[in-house]
């Protein structure tokens, strides 16, 4: 019990690592979770550091043993397998991850969570809450990002600035969960033209299944933030269909919502970058990574997740 113990040491919301492994097999040796890399004349293994991990996505031509599943449990790692680059991942249209079964997760969260969700109005209200949060992100991490700011996006921009302002209105004006929707749409929309407009890449056109670089970062961008959403409620004990905004009938949906948080403000502007530079997937996925630390976007899910949960003001 002592090992599992200290393989908790770091708290999720501080943890720095997610992993995307392709064409390897992941295993349990001497006590540590490896991953097999075969070559022509040798293999080599390679560490994951699991008690710094929170996400572990499974590409082409990957296997996992059953010991490692069991250590990356006691770990509180979530897995998922996906298609190459990341994306997408295999559960039908649903966003989906292998949770640890771990019972002793708190409870004060989900109770919370459940105190309101019956409720549309109260429901309205919290989904309205995380747009306001996401704009302050966006405002927040578009203002200090001195690497944004060199590639010329600027948070006071007129057009930012414009779209920003006038979605923030929208959602208070909003009186069901499709007219926030519909305005978040039309906010997201804009932004995308103002960062193709900024990277030349003017003919862009939003399309999940389109096979060009920029929308394909997205998608990868987007399904790293949804392992960092989907982390965020397994630790709270959220269950992932008590969604507020993108609707009751889809049983991963809190994932969208959480993830929402925080996309607009690292994945959209470096999926544009990084296709302007013709970066590859794997550098692409690195400047992601290294954003989401830097600017705490496990963190600000955790504490918005846990002050929605347990907000109490339904009076």
């Amino acid at each position: 019990m002592e090992q599992l113990t200290d393989l908790k040491a770091i708290l999720h919301s501080k943890r720095a690592n997610i992993f995307y492994l392709e064409k390897c097999r992941v295993m349990q040796k001497d006590g540590r979770v490896l991953y097999l890399t075969e070559a022509k004349d040798q293999n080599y293994y390679w560490n994951i550091p699991i008690a710094n991990t929170t996400v572990i996505l499974l590409g082409t031509g990957t296997s996992i043993t059953q010991a490692a599943m069991r250590m990356l449990a006691s770990a509180g790692v979530l897995v998922g397998f996906c298609g190459g680059g990341g994306t997408p991942l295999f559960s039908g249209s649903e966003i989906e991850w292998l949770n640890p079964q771990n019972e002793y997760r708190p409870t004060e969260y989900v109770q919370g969570w459940v105190n309101f969700w019956f409720d549309d109005s109260k429901r309205l209200a919290v989904a309205k809450a995380f747009q306001h949060a996401r704009l302050e992100f966006i405002q927040k991490t578009w203002n200090k990002d001195r690497d944004l700011k060199a590639e010329n996006f600027f948070i006071d921009d007129a057009l930012i600035a414009s779209a920003l302002s006038n979605y923030s209105r929208g959602i208070d004006s909003a009186e069901k969960s499709g007219d926030l929707m519909q305005r978040e749409a039309l906010m997201t929309k804009q932004l995308y033209r103002y960062a193709a407009k900024l990277t030349q890449q003017t003919d862009f056109t939003r399309d999940h299944q389109s096979t060009d670089i920029a929308n394909g970062f997205l998608n990868h961008g987007n399904y790293l933030a949804y392992g960092l959403a989907a982390t965020t409620l397994w630790v709270l004990g959220i269950p992932h269909g008590f969604a507020v905004m993108h609707g009751k009938t889809r049983r991963g949906a809190l994932v969208f919502d959480v993830a929402d948080l925080i996309k607009d403000a690292i994945v959209l502007p470096w999926a544009f970058i990084c296709a302007k530079e013709k970066m590859t997937e794997s550098e692409f996925r690195q400047q992601i990574l290294q954003k989401f630390t830097e600017h705490k976007a496990l963190d600000f899910m955790f504490d918005q997740v846990k002050e929605q949960s347990l907000r109490g003001d339904w009076s």
